[in-house]
């Protein structure tokens, strides 16, 4: 017949427990009951050998003996047993041992408590008395096995007799198994103590494995540690001393730490300060825009929390291409809208040629109409004389619209140059491009309107230092200087304003200049913030330009 075996991990614990106090307990009581005995028999050894003496040395047995021995003839058997009998009984009654015999040095009794055995021969060993020696053994007489002792009677020198006393081994064993019953009681006592304690360990182990079994939590853990790095978004998990718990490869990545990153103080692994205030937040936190040295995280924590916090779970996307493309979507929106006032403007201005013609006035059509052409012709030559790279080019073209259309004027310095192939071929650096000099742009024009003569100055430079350009190779600097006539930032502030969320234009802004510094830095670039000329901020952004292999 199988026994069933627990399916649960706690009920296995539970039985393996059990078992183990069980054999414990088993244990415990046969040593105590061993251990007991042996120490039952050796009380006995002494107390027999105590009494012996203490008879051997009577001063009344002494005076028996001798009057036996001065008396003679068959009186002599009988005579001390009417004087040792009384007192030897006496004696077993008070000490509580079997027997107190008292004989004579031929073993023949003459005390005993079955008056019937008096006269006889004693049973055991007396010869170690005989040679004057106490000593103590097993024996099986009369009164069945017994541990006892036996000792001499001296009279000046002279053994005249022996004294044995005894305890029956049943009467030892007798008092072994009272003892034994005291201790099975307090041995079950205890197991069933543990045995309660157990179960309710078992109880409260079996609520939060959820019943599962060893197999199934060691499955679990597979599939969740799978799943845990399978997906690509980030996981966290601080416990409620914000250090983290538990990180994810996807987490890793988006945050950029290392493997060591498990069990440290989040406030310590050099995180933004406000994604740090974020992650550690008391309540939870819904699609947040935070950004890290190189990306923007979309954030969303959920406090874990029974009555005190616990810690937080933490999800992290990458927004970094989508915030780019939302970027770029936004310029290219803006360059539909300046298209879309540019055409108004040019139905506008058709409008009229075709009225003076259709008035007769033909000449001053024509000067109208060719002044209107030379004035928006002159800025898009100016900007693709000087900027061959096209996407800047389309960038600066498009927001010197939006800046007309606003009442801002978008100059052009003429020591601006940026040719054709002088940048990297990467996708990620003309993207970091359209980020960081759109955005300045868009800050400037923010700032400059409204204002006497608003205008926004830009520079666009970049300078090879190795090689012909468009030849690849070559590596340099690319230079870029955004200047507004706007009413400019305070010294004090001029670190805060690249801080995400610090602006003056309200509610839901304050991502531009992060998302600047952010880029430059991901380019391995500087940044810098000064007084124009023109009175406003003007900022400074230089990028180093790596060399590529082949052309």
């Amino acid at each position: 017949m199988r026994i069933p075996c627990p399916r649960s991990l706690a009920g296995q614990l539970f039985a393996l427990q059990v078992v183990l106090v069980a054999a414990a307990v088993a244990g415990c009581a046969a040593f105590t009951y061993v251990s007991d005995h042996r120490q039952a028999e050796d009380a006995a050894r002494r107390q027999t050998t105590a009494v012996t003496r203490a008879v051997a040395d009577s001063p009344s047995v002494v005076a028996a003996i001798r009057a036996a021995e001065r008396s003679g003839g068959a009186r002599a058997d009988r005579e001390p047993s009417l004087s040792l009998q009384p007192y030897a009984e006496r004696v077993r009654r008070d000490t509580g041992v079997t027997f107190v015999t008292i004989m004579d040095v031929d073993g023949i009794r003459w005390t005993h408590p079955d008056p019937g055995r008096i006269g006889e021969r004693f049973l055991g060993h007396t010869q170690p008395a005989l040679a004057g020696e106490t000593f103590t053994e097993t024996y099986t007489g009369t009164l069945g096995p017994s541990v006892r002792a036996v000792t001499p009677v001296h009279d000046g020198g002279r053994i005249v007799g022996m004294v044995s006393a005894g305890i029956t081994v049943e009467r030892i064993t007798a008092q072994v198994r009272r003892q034994v019953a005291a201790l099975l009681g307090v041995a079950l006592g205890a197991l069933a103590l543990s045995g309660l304690g157990t179960y309710l360990v078992g109880a409260r182990l079996r609520r939060h494995t959820h019943g599962m079994n060893a197999v199934e939590l060691r499955r679990l853990h597979d599939y969740h540690q799978a799943t845990l790095h399978a997906v690509r978004e980030g996981l966290l998990m601080l416990d409620g001393e914000r250090r983290i718990a538990l990180i994810n490869d996807g987490g890793r990545e988006l945050l950029g730490l290392g493997p060591d990153a498990v069990g440290r103080d989040i406030a310590a692994l050099g995180l933004p300060e406000p994604l740090v205030d974020a992650l550690v937040a008391a309540g939870p936190r819904v699609d947040e825009l935070h950004l890290t040295a190189d990306r923007i995280v979309v954030v969303n924590t959920s406090p874990v929390s029974s009555g005190e916090h616990r810690g937080t779970v933490v999800t992290l996307r990458d927004h970094t291409e989508l915030q780019a493309l939302s970027g770029e979507l936004d310029s290219v929106r803006g360059f539909a809208e300046a298209l879309r006032s540019q055409a108004h403007e040019a139905a506008n201005r058709l409008h009229t040629v075709v009225s003076l013609i259709e008035l007769g006035r033909a000449e001053q059509a024509v000067r109208f109409a060719t002044a209107e052409l030379e004035l928006a012709q002159a800025l898009t030559d100016r900007v693709v004389t000087a900027v061959g790279e096209p996407v800047s080019a389309a960038l600066l073209l498009g927001k010197a619209a939006q800046a007309h259309e606003r009442g801002v004027e978008l100059v052009l310095t003429p020591d601006s140059r940026l040719d054709d192939g002088l940048l990297p071929r990467s996708p990620l650096l003309a993207r970091d491009l359209v980020t960081v000099l759109g955005n300045l742009i868009d800050n400037g024009v923010d700032a400059a309107q409204g204002g006497e003569n608003a205008r926004v100055v830009v520079t666009v430079r970049a300078t090879a230092t190795g090689g012909e350009s468009g030849e690849g190779g070559e590596s340099g600097e690319l230079l870029l200087r955004v200047a507004d006539s706007g009413p400019g930032v305070a010294p004090e502030t001029a670190e805060e304003v690249f801080r995400r969320g610090w602006t003056t234009k309200g509610p839901g802004r304050g991502l531009g200049l992060a998302l600047v510094r952010q880029a430059v830095r991901r380019g391995g670039g500087t940044i810098t913030l000064a007084e124009a000329p023109e009175g406003g901020a003007e900022f400074l952004v230089r990028l180093p330009l790596r060399a590529e292999a082949g052309a």
